[in-house]
């Protein structure tokens, strides 16, 4: 018998925590499952957030604030459009339409060469969001 799996969850570097946080939790609807010591608002080294079966967590891309430039390092930020986050949603234009309410910039739904009714947008840190499902024939 196959050993049981889950996830995957992946961890994602972020330059601002309460930034981010803000953007995962009140403008993306996730719950904070669990952070490491607080250290102010909104403010951990590393947090799990979960939104239904959905996970991803986040760390500081710097452990110490002394470490942490003034602003992001535009290096560090371009390499992020490498990786992306896809979120099976079997409802695009209902997401689309909380999304908009909750003041994410988005444009309307599009349906992909491959047959995927999809919305995509950058997170604060400059990483993929796309929330798809297959379009309906």
């Amino acid at each position: 018998m196959a050993t049981a799996l889950y996830g995957p969850t992946p961890l994602f570097e972020v330059f601002d925590m309460p930034t981010s946080i803000r953007f995962y939790r009140d403008k993306l609807g996730f719950r904070i499952h669990q952070t490491s010591p607080s250290l102010g608002p909104d403010r951990f080294h590393w947090a799990w957030l979960r939104r239904g079966d959905a996970e991803v967590m986040l760390n500081t891309a710097y452990e110490n604030d002394n470490e942490r430039p003034a602003e992001p390092e535009k290096a560090r930020v371009a390499a992020h459009k490498d990786t992306g986050l896809f979120f099976g949603c079997p409802d695009v234009d209902a997401m689309y339409a909380e999304l908009r309410s909750r003041g994410v910039e988005v444009r309307e739904p599009e349906i992909t060469s491959y047959g995927m009714k999809s919305i995509n947008f950058l997170d604060p840190d400059g990483y993929g969001i796309c929330f798809h499902w297959r379009a309906e024939s």
